[in-house]
């Protein structure tokens, strides 16, 4: 039902004549914030990954692939079984999957922590409870899957951290829970906004990301994105 909302926009909004008032939707909470007091250092090691969940894995795939770091980053499933892990399913908001992405990264160029950052400031709106902008449902919840106690102390931290300087003018709502499992999501899903950065739902609601992130942190910010197309070769 969600990729036959997304599928119909453009005739919509030409029906309608509305299409520029929905630029509201891509103005989820923006923020330049500050990063974790509590972080890991910066150090040469294996390559470590993070699994985030910020509404339509679109966006969310997008602003990674353009963080300097970054080797890879996959659009899937994280919440619920390995069985439902299928798009159809999680769309039905019944599966308990969230639609999240897991990024492959150097730590000892980028951090947890600052993928955090990034997650809070510009990837999606952690005020925003089972839904971010135009989607609604469950499977568009705000959450951090983290992989180990490092992860779940760091992440616990920073929510601490940023609900005491009232930036947000609601309350965080992100949840944050134990990786049970992450699913890659269908071929079609993967690298969508870099193939396709005119659909309008990706213009009207991910493309403003991409400029705030580019606006708010120059230094993590890379004009090439890791597409994960590049990144299996």
């Amino acid at each position: 039902m969600t990729f036959v909302k997304r599928s119909l926009l453009p005739t919509l909004l030409a029906v309608l004549g509305v299409a520029w008032q929905l630029t509201s939707c891509a103005a989820e909470t923006t923020a330049n914030l500050p990063p974790p007091s509590l972080d890991n250092p910066k150090q040469a090691g294996p390559l470590q990954t993070a699994v985030l969940s910020g509404g339509c894995f679109w966006g969310v795939q997008g602003v990674f692939e353009h963080v300097k770091g970054v080797q890879k980053v996959v659009s899937g499933y994280a919440g619920g079984d390995r069985s439902t892990a299928r798009y159809q399913d999680v769309g039905t908001g019944n599966t308990g999957h969230a639609e999240s992405v897991q990024i492959t990264f150097d730590p000892a160029k980028v951090s947890y922590g600052e993928l955090l950052q990034v997650f809070f400031s510009v990837a999606h709106d952690p005020t925003q409870a089972n839904g971010q902008g135009p989607d609604i449902g469950s499977q568009y919840r705000s959450m951090i899957s983290y992989g180990d106690d490092s992860q779940k102390n760091i992440a616990s931290a920073y929510i601490a951290q940023l609900g005491k300087t009232g930036v947000f003018s609601r309350p965080i709502v992100t949840k944050v829970a134990h990786l049970k499992g992450f699913y890659p999501a269908e071929g079609y899903h993967q690298d969508f906004l870099a193939l396709n950065p005119s659909n309008p739902y990706i213009v009207y609601n991910d493309l403003p990301k991409i400029a705030n992130l580019k606006r708010l942190f120059p230094d993590y910010y890379s004009d090439r994105p890791v597409l994960l197309a590049q990144a299996n070769r």
